[in-house]
């Protein structure tokens, strides 16, 4: 296994165990069928393990499968915290003590902020005195590192670097969203403070391997490469990325993802290869209902529209489906204090004025909203407005 250095120096395995997608049977996780999968990934040199609070019953999971194993001394482990569902500290602190019950352990090594959108919501809980509380669980070592995960723009996500002395952060990252959500720019600019990054979807969801259009998988067939595989060689070939989170159900990803991570060092990709993934790409883009690149000159919108977020979920809802894609829409533009949707769009045409691609993108909007804004969509945001969830 490859391994690469966190802001402290400890090593942290290329692949990591996204332990969202446990297998389940009628509902519930199987213990005994993740325990093989967990045990042969862990005797391949992965040591960093992903859970998450919402997650059903994974920190649970995580925690007896670890007791069973009896490696608890031999993973790092990282978890998150729901902060848009505390009011106060003593709220965080009872959510923690609870994880730390579940996952039965007396400390996390890699604790992150949930779903961390936008600055504002880092002011709101440091006006909580979270930040307080965070710097007293450092010290006392049962927090050994603190970081968050974002789904939004590369230009807040910066923002969210400056705004506090984070020791690692987590970001979705793929070939396909190279410019979109923190993308290149926000992995280079973690980079250069120092800071490692967890990468999430690597495939999508799996999208980038079971979703291809049939000129991709013809391409991929021809190279004898898996879908998989070249899209992980993308992303280790990158010394900014630290860690690759993957979330393997069966034996076979397992072999597959070790043997991909024990042979593609940074540097790694091939011309060929190179000019492969832009031709799966271009076939990916063939399917897409808006030719928006994510370059940003549209932004910002005087309404708050995230333009080339809702655009790369519109896409995607045509490409790979719309389950997806509504699910990514809610979180970059309902997850967030400001709501960001393609509805806010007051059609004053600022944007268009800007675009390079010469896009309407007034009445693209509309079209995105229809599509993206479902009856659950509004309230859903209608509750997390409501509420203040964030």
């Amino acid at each position: 296994m490859q391994y690469r250095k966190d802001k402290h120096g400890h090593a942290i395995s290329v692949l990591g165990y996204g332990c969202m997608r446990f297998t389940r049977r009628g509902g519930i996780i199987d213990l005994d069928k993740a325990e093989r999968e967990l045990s042969a990934a862990i005797a391949g040199g992965v040591n960093y393990l992903d859970t998450a609070y919402i997650y059903p019953g994974s920190e649970a999971a995580v925690g007896e499968l670890l007791r069973r194993l009896n490696c608890r001394g031999q993973v790092r482990l990282a978890t998150k915290l729901p902060h848009y569902l505390i009011k106060s500290v003593e709220g965080a602190k009872k959510l923690f003590r609870e994880e730390l019950r579940r996952l039965q352990t007396d400390y996390i090594d890699y604790y992150l902020m949930h779903m961390l959108t936008d600055t504002a919501t880092w002011e709101r809980l440091c006006r909580l005195g979270l930040d307080r509380w965070i710097e007293g669980k450092l010290q006392s070592g049962q927090i050994r590192s603190i970081g968050f995960s974002y789904h939004g723009n590369s230009e807040m996500f910066c923002a969210l670097l400056d705004a506090y002395d984070w020791d690692f952060c987590q970001i979705q990252y793929n070939y396909m969203d190279e410019h979109a959500q923190a993308g290149r720019t926000g992995l280079q600019y973690a980079h250069q403070k120092g800071l490692p990054v967890i990468i999430m979807e690597p495939l999508r969801g799996g999208r980038l391997v079971s979703a291809l259009p049939k000129g991709a998988r013809d391409l991929l067939r021809k190279s004898g490469r898996t879908a998989a595989e070249l899209a992980f060689r993308w992303l280790y070939d990158q010394e900014a990325v630290t860690c690759v989170l993957s979330g393997m159900n069966t034996l076979a990803m397992v072999e597959e993802n070790l043997k991909t991570a024990n042979t593609s060092p940074v540097g790694c990709l091939s011309l060929e290869e190179r000019a492969l993934i832009e031709g799966i790409k271009e076939e990916i883009s063939r399917t897409v209902k808006v030719g928006c690149t994510g370059c940003g000159y549209c932004m910002p919108c005087p309404a708050g529209v995230d333009i080339p977020g809702t655009f790369r979920c519109y896409n995607a809802a045509s490409a790979e489906g719309k389950s997806a894609a509504r699910k990514d829409y809610l979180r970059c533009t309902a997850m967030r204090s400001g709501a960001a949707g393609a509805s806010r769009c007051v059609a004053c045409g600022r944007c268009e004025g800007r675009c390079p691609q010469g896009i309407a993108i007034r009445q693209e909007l509309r079209r995105a909203a229809a599509v993206l804004e479902t009856p659950g969509y509004k309230a859903l945001r209608w509750g997390i407005e409501k509420l203040r969830l964030w």
